[in-house]
């Protein structure tokens, strides 16, 4: 495990889990809270608190997709489902090309030379990401580069895992939310209105969301007003979505900013899907930051 910190701000990261990380503490306090998951297999069922979603954000219906001419078929890596989800690089070990006391620099090349490694994806990319600590805030940036000599359809983001208590609250703006079907994958386009409308700040712990929401507004914020701190998630503007995942039985919260909607290699209808077509030797890159906000929680 790597170790960072920054002041009272501590941070654990695992090379050989994905770049996974193993915590995110402010003094005591958990920011971030591990979560084993059986069903993500890959894992080896250690507790990660966050893991990137890359080449892609949540779901590929089926595993399936046509792209220039070409009709891919990638194996389900989530226990239970038929889809593929997050990619592949949560999947494997990182490499560390730097690491001090408050900084360190991950990559993974994924080189398809074997049927297995093409059914994970089909193209070839390094992808680095860049974990910066302050006294008050995680700062990760994300790259994505084409290696191969054909363009690709990409996408991602981070999954964080927040602590979820009673009296948590979250809000953040958006155009509009996901409607899904029985399958988690998305029918059609709701405006942020009634039940959906996080402009104004909801309480956690009775929420059973698993959604994406596009347009949000680049800034989002969840209140621990008994602790007496808000965390402000802040994100460039390649993250034009925003994934919420929550149900009162978890002990998280996860608020993942991602550059694509669910499933969005099969909806070309819709312009701002967020799928990028990365040329050869082209690079996408987008920063988010975790800004612990001291002492400031507000009651809505």
């Amino acid at each position: 495990m790597i170790e960072l910190q920054s002041g009272q701000n501590t941070i654990g990261i695992l090379p050989e889990t994905g770049a996974a990380i193993a915590f995110w503490r402010d003094g005591a306090t958990d920011i971030l809270v591990p979560v084993p998951d059986p069903n993500l297999e890959a894992q080896h069922g250690v507790a990660v608190a966050g893991y990137p979603l890359i080449p892609y954000s949540n779901r590929i219906a089926q595993g399936q997709f046509s792209f220039n001419e070409g009709n891919y078929r990638l194996t389900p890596n989530m226990r239970g489902e038929t889809h593929s989800i997050h990619g592949n690089a949560w999947e494997h070990e990182w490499k560390v090309a730097q690491h001090d006391v408050n900084r360190a620099i991950l990559y993974f090349d994924h080189k398809p030379e074997t049927e297995r490694d093409f059914a994970e994806w089909p193209f070839p990319y390094r992808a680095v990401l860049s974990f910066i600590l302050t006294g008050d805030a995680l700062q990760i940036e994300i790259l994505l580069a084409n290696r191969g000599d054909v363009p690709q359809p990409v996408g991602f983001g981070y999954h964080p895992f927040f602590r979820r208590t009673p009296d948590m609250r979250v809000a953040f703006s958006a155009r509009g939310v996901w409607e899904n079907d029985a399958a988690h994958l998305p029918t059609a386009l709701l405006p942020s209105t009634g039940k959906w409308d996080f402009s104004k700040a909801q309480r956690v712990d009775t929420l059973n969301v698993d959604h994406c929401f596009a347009g949000w507004a680049h800034e989002a914020r969840l209140s621990y007003s008994d602790a007496g701190y808000d965390v402000v998630i802040s994100a460039t503007s390649i993250f034009d979505h925003i994934v919420m995942f929550t149900s009162p039985e978890k002990p998280f919260l996860a608020l993942e900013a991602v550059t694509n909607m669910n499933d969005a290699i099969h909806h070309p209808e819709v312009l701002d899907a967020g799928l990028t077509i990365l040329k050869p030797g082209d690079a996408l890159s987008g920063t988010i930051t975790y800004h612990i906000d001291r002492n400031m929680a507000r009651a809505s």
